[in-house]
Order: C-alpha cells, then structure tokens, then sequence
C-alpha cells in the first residue's frame, strides 16, 4: 500500500513517499559511509627494536601501549603530517650531528614528540625543537640570555641534546631508559630503578608522561618510515624543502636587525625565520665575541623584487 504524508512547515510543504520497507535518505547514507568509510587498526610490529635494543612486545602492557601510540598518532592527521613534512628539512641537519655524536639515529624522532619539529615553547618554559629549559640549556653550553637565546637554533640545541643523552647513557647504559630520563630526569629514573627494583625502562611503573614517551617515539619512527603504510599519502613535493643559506659572521654590535636586514638585502621577516635564536630588534656582541647570522643563499625565494 503506498502512502502519502503530507509535511507542512512555515517554510513550505512536501510530500514524503514511504512504501514498504523503502530505504529513507539516512539509511542510504548510513549504507554509503559503512561501504566507503573506513578506518584501521595499525598493526604493531613483532620484531621491534630502540637503538638496537630488543622491545618487548610480547608483554601484554607493552604491545597495549604501543598500539595506543600508533592509533593516537596515525589518527592525529594534521600534526603528523606536518612531522612528515618538516622532517624532509629538519632530520638531515638532526642526522649528521646525531652521528658524529655517536648518538643512534632513532633519537631524531625524540625531538619530533617534544616539539613537533619546531621551535616550540612549553607551559614550563622549556623551549625549542629539543626543549631545553633555561637552566639546563646553560648547563649544556647553550647561550641564553634577552637577545640570544641558542635553544633555538637547531644546530646548537643539537649538539647539546647530545651530550645530556651521552652523559645519559653513561649512567645508564640503556638506550630506552636514556630517553625516559630525558623526560624526567636522570634522578627520577634512577630513583624509581631503585624502588622498584628494576633494570629496563620495560619493566618499570611510571607517572603517565614517562610512561608512554618511549612508546611515542617508537608509533612516531614507524608512521614517519613508512607513511604510506600507515595512511599518509604525500608527493615528493608536498614536503617542505631545506633551507639554503649562506653564514655571515658578525663581531661588531648590530643596533637595528630591520636596517641590518635591508643592508643585506632581505627583509626583517627572513632574518628571523632563519635566526630564531636573535629574540629582540638588535644584537649585541661583546668585544672578541662573534656569531654567524644566516641569509638565504636565493633571496629570490623571500624577498619580491
């Protein structure tokens, strides 16, 4: 039997045909998204090492957690693919530095779950790609004052990420633990060692921070090794290239950054972008010291003509 109701609404009238068990528009649409839409579990790696050293995945809280870290961040679309596109800029200047330190290459993906590569600054004040707080970036040879404030400068916030993880793995001996203590600090990880009687970051109860940071480094290694694999799908293009400069060294005061920039034929913006570490207007340099300023080696690519 077919039937005819009719709706009446201040906007107008119209006529809804229901026969049967006739399929209405949502249950179309439902249909539509069942058979188009869908979404994955990652799969979490059998074999799986941290700098060489084994991972557990066979316990039960450490396959769970992994897995947690690989659906949080496959699924974190924007932000991941934002890693993925810095990372074509940013990991061959991290790499070579990693190596010459004799630190392992996964380490390169601690600063991506610290700062997104980029030179973020922390509720605690710790700041740059390796966020280093001020105190501890001074202990680590890191300039930091009012005008110049090295954390972010990725070279030397770097080299300094080296040597606290070399110092680290001294102490330690262990890759997994050396990057737990980058988060909570050598005491706090040799303080729960020891209360709990434990010897691998694997096998220890931490606050939740600690607890899942090893793990984000590892979903972060595996989605960004493999994108496609994981989801992401970006040309060679999408990615963002590295920069190209040129270093200027300055040994003299420069008074004005706008004028300095103009002088160089560029514009204020581009020397910031890449000077991160000059924080005001100007730049004093004290008598027998000097730093290297980077201009682009194409200003064609940052300035109009």
């Amino acid at each position: 039997m077919l039937v005819f109701l009719l709706v009446l609404s201040g906007f107008g009238a119209g006529v809804l045909f229901i026969q049967g068990t006739a399929t209405t528009p949502d249950d179309s649409y439902k249909s539509f998204i069942s058979s188009n839409y869908k979404v994955f579990s990652m799969p979490v790696p059998d074999d799986l090492t941290f700098c060489g050293e084994k991972v557990p995945t066979h316990f039960y809280d450490v396959n769970e957690k992994l897995d947690r870290e690989l659906l949080v961040n496959a699924y974190r679309h924007s932000a991941t693919f934002l890693n993925i596109k810095r990372s074509n800029r940013w990991f061959p200047v991290i790499e070579p530095i990693l190596a010459k330190n004799g630190i392992p290459d996964d380490f390169k993906y601690l600063c991506v779950i610290e700062s997104d590569l980029s030179n973020a600054v922390s509720p605690s004040g710790a700041r740059g790609f390796w966020q280093f707080l001020d105190v501890t970036a001074k202990e680590y040879g890191l300039e930091v004052t009012e005008e110049v404030d090295e954390r972010y400068d990725v070279v030397k916030s770097t080299e300094a990420a080296c040597k606290y993880l070399n110092e680290a793995y001294k102490k330690f001996g262990s890759w997994a633990l050396v990057a737990a203590s980058y988060n909570m600090g050598m005491s706090g990880v040799s303080g729960e060692l020891a209360k709990q009687s434990a010897k691998t970051y694997w096998d220890l109860q931490l606050n939740e921070e600690t607890g899942r940071y090893v793990f984000r480094i590892l979903a972060m290694r595996q989605i960004m090794q493999d994108p496609e694999g994981h989801g992401f799908h970006l040309r060679s293009e999408d990615k963002y290239p590295q920069y190209e400069t040129v270093k200027v060294a300055v040994s003299s005061t420069i008074p004005d950054l706008y004028a300095f920039a103009t002088q160089q034929g560029v514009n204020y913006k581009t020397i910031k972008i890449l000077n991160p570490w000059m924080r005001k207007t100007k730049l004093e340099v004290k008598p027998g010291k000097s730093y290297d300023v980077s201009l682009p080696a194409d200003k064609s690519l940052w300035v109009a003509e």
